[in-house]
Parts: C-alpha cells; structure tokens; sequence
C-alpha cells in the first residue's frame, strides 16, 4: 500500500489548518484560539483521508496516482473512494472535532483576580473531563451526524476537484497551479455548501450535555431546531464556512499535488 499519499495528506493538511483556523474561529474569542490541539490533529484526520482515498482508487482501477491524469478513472470511482475515505475520517475525526468545539465555544474569560477559570484547561484535560462526566461515549458525541455529513460530501469534494482539473487541462498532462488552486478551493465551497446542514446539527450535538442534555438523538435535534429557528438553521454559517474553504482546500490540494509529483 503506498504511503506517500498518507504523507502528503498529513502535510497538507497543517498547512490548510494554518490558513483557515481564523475562519473557523471568527465568531469566537480570538483568531487562533484552540489551535494547537486541531493543528496536530488534523494532520492525522488528512493523512487518513487522503490515503484512503487513494489507495481505495488504486483497488477500484488499478492505477496509481501519477498513472491517473492518463488514465483518469470514472467519476463514479472517484465517487466511491471519496465516500469511502470520509467516512473513516469522519471515525477518526470525531473526538479531536468533539475537543476542538467544546475548546472553542469556551466563553469564559481567561484567569483574572477573582475570576472563575475555565472550565477546561487544554485539550487533554478536556478530553478527561468528557470521559470522566459522559462517559466514553460522550467523546463521540455528534459522531453519526459527522459520519453523514462527511461520507457523501468528501465525494462530491473529488468529484468537483477531479472534474474541473479535467475540464481546464489538456489530456493527460498535470494540472497547473492555477487549475489546481481554484480547482481545490471551489471543491471546498462544493462539499461545504452540501455540509453545513448536517455540520449545524453535529455541532449543537457536541455542545449537548456541556451542561444539561437538550436532546435525545440527532433526530430529535434537527427536529427542535427546526421548530424553534425554522429551515434556515440548517444554513447558519454557510457563508463563512465557504469563505473558509476556498483557501484552505486550494492551499491543501496545492500542496498534496506538488508532494506527489516530488517523490514521484
């Protein structure tokens, strides 16, 4: 099984991390609070992804990745791979996610004479007050809906990516950094547009249990959230989330193209 492609995942996924943490965190206390935790984390989350779907693609078709701009495989391929690495992203991802929310909705102001600390300390001693108060499963909390938000979303990533790679590249010659910059970053807009639904709903099934259990499943969440704030809850945040993805995923794509080609 060829690593290289875990290798460049894993890179190019701190590289992304670095440029679109302040997005993630606009709404919040401060531009890069939290991100030493994710930074790390999602290198691992971005290796698997990216193996994954590459070596899934090496079983569907035979080729490796060098051999596919000659060879290029069908979409549905494409497809299935891209299926098949987000939802075991979306496994390994769920509680480093889970740790990243809790960290980032943090409201309490830092330590001050006569403040209240807050009430985690770091992402380790997050992760041992969820297990200690919730349970182990408490730490996968949100996971089903970050299970069907990420499996048919990372296909539609590649589709778009591969497709508009195809469409502005002459026949078997490699992408140019412009194609694959915008190629990426509208791959990013493409698979956020079709997540944030589920993202709304995974993120307020994180938050659940913070301090009281609100709801009693995911069902039950999407259900009271559209009876309390209408359809439109299941697009807060879209614009953001976009205005995120177009730079990371083009920086993220860049950078996992040039360290294939450089080992070759």
């Amino acid at each position: 099984m060829p690593v290289e492609e875990f290798v460049a995942g894993w890179i190019s996924g701190a590289l992304g991390l670095v440029l679109g943490h302040p997005f993630d965190t606009v709404k919040l206390l401060g531009f890069f609070k939290g991100m030493s935790f994710p930074i790390a984390s999602i290198a691992v989350v971005n290796s698997v992804l990216f193996g994954v779907y590459s070596n899934t693609l090496l079983v569907l078709t035979a080729t490796s990745h060098q051999e596919r701009r000659a060879q290029p495989p069908s979409y549905t391929h494409i497809f299935l791979a891209g299926c098949t690495g987000g939802f075991l992203q979306a496994y390994c991802l769920a509680p480093f996610d889970l740790i990243k929310v809790r960290l980032q909705n943090q409201t309490e102001p830092r330590a001050q004479p006569g403040s209240p600390p807050p009430r985690y300390q770091g992402p380790v001693h997050c992760a041992a007050s969820i297990f200690r108060e919730e349970g182990p499963r408490g730490l996968f909390r949100g996971a089903w809906a970050l299970t069907l938000r990420d499996t048919p979303t990372v296909g539609i990533y590649f589709i778009t990516y591969e497709g508009l790679c195809r469409q502005y590249t002459p026949e078997g010659q490699n992408p140019s950094s412009a194609t694959v910059l915008v190629a990426g970053g509208f791959a990013g807009i493409a698979s956020w547009v079709a997540a944030t639904p589920l993202d709304v709903i995974k993120s307020r099934m994180q938050m659940d249990g913070l301090r009281r259990r609100v709801y009693q499943g995911m069902l039950d969440c999407m259900v009271s959230s559209v009876r309390q704030e209408g359809l439109g809850v299941f697009f807060r945040g879209v614009t953001i989330n976009s205005a995120r993805a177009f730079p990371v995923n083009a920086v993220t794509f860049l950078s996992y193209e040039y360290l294939l080609r450089w080992w070759g």
